[in-house]
């Protein structure tokens, strides 16, 4: 073996490699093919079953996450070892699949030794390789060419732009079959309901919210004393305050009662009616709770009252809460 190279050497090389990899990838843009791509679409949306994506070697590495991210986007989808297959796992394969196909040189045993099944079943063959003058392109019902005109690899024989583009190719087909669906982040976040985006996205403040006895309301008629003793036995910070009707019309928090004191003498047994802030902001239970905490940050406040259809006051929410849940806001998104 050689002597190693040097750390800046090698910096430049990563530089080079990351340069050439995004070249492919604009050269493949500029290059792809409308009409070809139009139809691997139709044909994917048109699957009456599961896609499925086959690939030998790194090509395979390349197709089970192009699997993967098919079905978390809307498009119904798994791996099948082309190896695998040849040996029983064909029956996977029906009339109502699409099978896309990887191979860079279009000319993998493992791959071609599928065509005959799937021309027998009628399943429509999709291919993405980087040989359109191949065995697998010839008897594909659609081409999606991934040429490159060398690897990344300083010896030309790693597979890295090649797989590269695959996986593009993959990105694009995903994306493309997302707006022909109508796919939205709610669609996405169901498909993901215990990563941080699906808890985001599913969560509502009726699942966070405190209710019944644990709900801190008063009528507006109640003494300041009581609303703090509300406050304290709830533990949520803040009491919120309606009418005769059970309406919110108020809310008294623990910032309030601090300013009040800081003003003088706090007279605790007249109404807290007196001193509430009125006209809160408030939160209906089907709201997101990452829009929530939203209204929470903007508005520099830490708790907010719950309401019906009716204005009821039904609940509360903390932000300790919300955050606790993995919760935040649409911002950062």
């Amino acid at each position: 073996m050689s002597k190693p190279a040097s750390t800046q050497s090698a910096h430049e090389e990563g530089r080079r490699v990351l340069g050439f990899e995004a070249e492919t990838l604009r050269r493949l843009s500029e290059n792809l093919d409308g009409e070809s791509f139009n139809r691997a679409t139709e044909i994917l949306l048109g699957a009456k079953a599961h896609v499925i994506v086959t690939g030998m070697g790194k090509s395979g590495h390349v197709g089970a996450k192009i699997a993967a991210t098919f079905a978390s986007t809307g498009t119904p989808a798994f791996f099948l070892h082309p190896a695998e297959a040849v040996h029983g796992d064909l029956g996977m394969l029906t009339r109502d699949n699409v099978l896309l196909a990887l191979s860079h040189s279009g000319a993998t045993d493992e791959i071609l030794n599928l065509l005959p099944y799937a021309q027998h079943e009628r399943i429509p063959v999709i291919s993405i390789t980087g040989r359109m003058q191949s065995a697998l392109a010839e008897r594909s019902d659609v081409v999606l060419l991934t040429e490159v005109d060398q690897e990344a690899c300083p010896l030309n024989l790693a597979p890295t732009a090649s797989t590269i583009a695959q996986m593009a190719m993959g990105d694009a087909l995903a994306a493309a079959l997302m707006q022909l669906r109508g796919f939205q982040a709610e669609d996405f976040a169901i498909r993901h309901p215990l990563g941080s985006l699906g808890r985001r996205l599913l969560v509502r403040v009726r699942d966070l919210m405190v209710t019944g006895d644990q709900n801190p309301v008063l009528p507006e008629t109640a003494t300041v004393r009581e609303a703090i003793d509300e406050m304290t036995t709830k533990r949520q910070g803040a009491v919120a305050l309606t009418d005769e009707a059970g309406t919110l019309t108020g809310i008294f928090c623990d910032g309030d009662l601090r300013r009040l004191f800081l003003r003088g003498p706090v007279d605790v047994n007249s109404e807290v009616r007196e001193v509430m802030v009125r006209q809160p902001k408030r939160v209906h239970g089907d709201l997101h709770g990452a829009k929530a905490v939203d209204l929470m940050e903007t508005h520099k406040i830490t708790v907010l009252p719950v309401v019906d259809d009716d204005d009821q006051a039904i609940g509360m929410i903390h932000l300790h809460s919300l955050i606790e849940a993995g919760i935040w806001s649409e911002k950062n998104r």
